[in-house]
């Protein structure tokens, strides 16, 4: 059964003294669009590193497929969804991080809307690798053999109606208009965090995110 915990100190204290299968530590932090995962991940990281972890954060949006192949798929308006990830390319790469040495990974650039190869590495030293995705716990083909991989699994827990408000601002901030926004939000986003909540697998942690400006 998930432990459900609301206090970030109380999180990052169970990650650190969590086992580990292998040279590094693999944490995911999971959950809806807009949901917090990288403001969580990263918060994650920095106080694990205070503590003496040398602990980065590794994106899954770098996996996004490039936006002409999902035009010729007829998915352009679906980005974002579980078939619009270069799933097995995550669930490969997600398979090596708990080993040693350099690896690099692709990374997102969400400003130019395209996926930079080869855009991150996490560095030798590495102890603590804090993943961060919406389908990290995705019960689906593929998907689905992710939550071996991680030594502790935290679902980011965020009611729906705060989920949209954020996503209706993040498309605001991308200089859509606020009707523009708002079907963005529902046509694609809020079917997509539906998804994320409706198939996922458990987690070890559910956290509960109290400080919806903080996250």
């Amino acid at each position: 059964m998930s432990r459900v915990m609301q206090d970030l100190d109380a999180l990052v204290a169970a990650i650190a003294a969590a086992p580990r299968k292998g040279v590094r530590r693999v944490v995911a932090v999971a959950g809806a669009p807009a949901s917090g995962k990288s403001t969580l991940a990263e918060e994650i990281a920095a106080r694990l590193r205070a503590v003496g972890s040398v602990a980065q954060v590794v994106p899954m949006d770098g996996f996004h497929m490039d936006n002409q192949d999902l035009v010729d798929l007829g998915l352009l308006a679906r980005k974002g969804a579980p078939n619009t990830f270069d799933a097995e390319g995550f669930v490969a790469l997600a398979g090596q991080l708990s080993q040693g040495g350099v690896l690099a990974y692709p990374t997102f650039d969400r400003a130019r809307d395209v996926t930079i190869p080869g855009g991150g590495a996490v560095s030798a030293d590495c102890d603590t690798v804090v993943v961060e995705g919406n389908y990290l716990l995705f019960d689906a083909p593929v998907w689905r053999a992710l939550p071996e991989i991680w030594d502790v699994s935290v679902f980011l827990s965020v009611p729906e109606e705060e989920l949209r408000r954020r996503l209706v601002e993040r498309w605001l901030t991308h200089g859509l208009s606020q009707e523009q926004a708002e079907q963005r939000a529902e046509e694609n986003d809020l079917e997509n965090a539906q998804l994320v909540q409706s198939k996922r697998l458990p987690s070890d942690i559910v956290f509960v995110n109290k400080d919806s400006q903080r996250l």
